[in-house]
């Protein structure tokens, strides 16, 4: 008869892999779904070793498929769990620097950026973040391949008054701008070729900067 896996914290083995459980994890019956709290991913967070803030919790709710922020619910859970082939706290500490490989591959990297913005829209029939969120997200997201770019684009968003939020069609200009257009010259920016005109407006206040 095979061995039940010992419980350790409030981790539980079931059905070849574990999900949160318990009063640390904060797990919530809501009908016929449960969902952890945003205490009990704080806890989780804890145990593997990574801040909540950290990119890599994103992924992992990219992995996972996660509908809301701050949430995820048991079929989520499992789902990530069993993809990232994990049923302990070590084995998913062990697997998220290959998840890190799998986000950063170019056909999964434009899915997970356009992921992260719907993530954050946490209100419903909500289409675009303000501003203070759009930079944050964009030095998560982009800050660590296109650092000159996003410190830039930054200031920029924060100083000027006309746009107050960011939408998708925005949001993923912005990363075509980082991977096509040559910087800080940007030589080959072309107004013509349908850019969001807030690049626009972002090129030109960059010329300007140098005169």
């Amino acid at each position: 008869m095979r061995k039940k896996p010992k419980r350790t914290r409030y981790y539980e083995y079931v059905e070849g892999f574990s999900f949160c459980r318990g009063s640390r994890t904060g797990w919530e019956s809501k009908g016929a779904r449960t969902r952890s709290s945003p205490e009990g991913i704080e806890a989780f967070c804890s145990d593997v070793e990574v801040k909540h803030t950290d990119v890599r919790i994103l992924m992992l709710a990219w992995r996972m498929k996660a509908e809301r922020q701050g949430y995820f619910t048991l079929e989520e859970w499992r789902r990530g769990l069993k993809a990232l082939r994990a049923d302990t706290i070590s084995k998913l500490k062990k697997a998220l620097p290959e998840l890190v490989k799998e986000v950063m591959r170019a056909q999964n990297f434009q899915n997970f950026y356009s992921y992260s913005f719907r993530y954050c829209l946490t209100e419903e029939k909500q289409k675009s973040v303000d501003i203070e969120v759009a930079c944050q997200l964009l030095d998560l997201i982009l800050g660590f391949k296109f650092r000159p770019q996003i410190d830039r684009l930054e200031e920029y968003l924060k100083k000027q008054n006309e746009y107050k939020v960011v939408n998708m069609d925005q949001w993923l200009g912005i990363l075509r701008f980082c991977n096509e257009i040559n910087f800080p010259s940007l030589d080959n920016y072309d107004p013509s070729l349908a850019w969001p005109l807030i690049l626009d407006n972002f090129v030109e206040w960059m010329r300007e900067q140098r005169l």
